[in-house]
């Protein structure tokens, strides 16, 4: 293979670039050009004082050329190797010029089109830009390779992006899933909270019914008995009205008096009370403060009690006994962790959810919050908590509202979405949020929901 490519360049160069046939009386230019005689005469034929070369476009001072006899002989030698048909074929595909015929051995730069060397005569081309073959490739080739060097950046920032965008699909599938989770999760929250509120009206209505049938029972038995009465008196009455003026008069004080006396029951009268339902007073306020104020915070390894595991993500801690350990920054007098991120004014909600039986206790600290002692965390020190649990169905969502310039820390059941109790303080300095877990030889999980 290699010695049929060498065979092909040899008679490549044993050919007349103007007629590309093997070379006779070959002669030689001031470039070192090599051509047929008769080709490069006939070239040159009506031009006068500059006679460019039809390969380089050298300017040749005149006609006189050196004829190359050393070239002829090999020349000859060559053309008595004999032709493959691969090679003939090679030959044969050389491009030439649409319009003179000629081997193509100039570039336009203008027009980015190859061209003859007659074609450099014509026209078109007279004031263009024209160079080697050679030249132009080797100049388009370091172009074409910087092109590959961005096109090859191009892609891999386009698969970037494309991976980024695949990414981003499941990303948006995965919080849709999560907020349809918590739409379903509130729905039945609400249907729960309803449902206990529909119990409670409907026990209402049937005792006030329970109440008025009653009253109206014993309404309705004074009234029958007032009737009996009436109606023995008006029967007393109309026989007393038939006897003689003797009878009639006799004892006719008795009838009298009873007449007279005569009082009807007091009618029962009622007005019953229309039972309405409400949603718990604090659940839309929540869902309002919640989409406000909420903040993403993540677990300080640093301040971490050594009975502490803090997960990789730091948004959970679990309660382990571990020995043997010690952090210079942990907080000694109980199992407890602070918050990475602090708060010097405004208002910041976050949500915890607890898993376990254990107490726990949650709240903010000031940043100066004694640490490598035994106080106990209290208002005193710089430290306002609240204790929970144990949960009687070991798990739970409490949400945490600081408002800073009010001086309050609230805490919210978002099982419930209900309010559990507050803590009012005059804040100074930074405040860390808290999270402490009771000693306990069950396992805890507090895991701070992610925004």
């Amino acid at each position: 293979m290699a010695f049929a490519a060498s065979l092909a360049e040899l008679q490549a160069e044993a050919s007349c670039p103007i007629c590309m046939d093997h070379l006779r009386d070959p002669v030689t230019t001031e470039c070192g050009h090599n051509f047929c005689l008769s080709c490069i005469h006939q070239r040159w034929e009506g031009l006068q004082d500059t006679f460019p070369c039809p390969v380089c476009l050298h300017h040749c001072p005149d006609r006189s050329l050196k004829r190359n006899t050393q070239l002829c002989h090999m020349t000859e030698i060559v053309q008595q190797i004999p032709t493959s048909g691969s090679q003939r074929k090679l030959q044969e595909e050389i491009p030439l010029c649409g319009k003179h015929n000629e081997v193509l051995t100039l570039f336009c730069e203008k027009n980015m089109e190859l061209l003859c060397a007659q074609c450099k005569v014509s026209s078109n081309h007279q004031d263009q830009r024209l160079i080697p073959i050679e030249e132009a490739a080797a100049s388009y080739r370091r172009i074409l390779k910087r092109y590959i060097g961005a096109l090859t950046n191009n892609l891999e920032n386009a698969e970037m992006v494309y991976k980024n965008q695949a990414a981003n699909i499941w990303e948006v599938k995965r919080k849709m899933e999560k907020w349809r989770k918590e739409v379903d999760y509130e729905c039945k929250n609400i249907k729960f909270c309803l449902e206990i509120e529909q119990d409670e009206i409907d026990n209402d209505l049937l005792i006030e019914e329970n109440d008025v049938e009653e009253e109206l029972i014993e309404n309705g038995r004074q009234t029958l008995d007032h009737m009996f009465r009436l109606s023995d008196l008006l029967s007393e009455i109309e026989e007393k009205c038939l006897q003689t003026d003797l009878d009639l008069l006799t004892d006719i004080e008795s009838i009298h008096n009873s007449y007279e006396n005569i009082e009807p029951p007091a009618i029962f009268s009622y007005e019953l009370k229309k039972e309405s339902f409400f949603l718990p007073p604090y659940y839309f306020g929540l869902h309002k403060m919640i989409r406000m104020f909420q903040v993403d915070l993540t677990l300080d390894p640093e301040t971490a009690h050594p009975t502490l595991i803090i997960l990789r993500n730091r948004k959970s801690v679990l309660y382990r006994t571990i020995f043997g350990f010690h952090n210079p920054h942990e907080l000694t007098s109980c199992p407890a962790v602070l918050s990475s991120e602090g708060f010097v004014a405004g208002r910041h909600f976050w949500e915890v959810n607890i898993e376990g039986t254990a107490e726990w206790s949650l709240g903010v600290c000031k940043e100066s919050f004694p640490r490598n002692t035994l106080i106990s965390p209290s208002p005193s020190n710089g430290c306002w908590t609240q204790t929970f649990g144990p949960s009687p169905i070991g798990q739970g969502k409490i949400g945490v509202f600081l408002d800073y310039e009010l001086g309050e820390v609230s805490f919210y059941n978002l099982n419930k979405f209900s309010f559990l109790c507050g803590i009012t303080a005059t804040f100074t300095g930074k405040l860390m949020p808290y999270f402490s877990i009771a000693s306990s030889s069950e396992s805890l999980t507090t895991s701070i929901i992610r925004v």
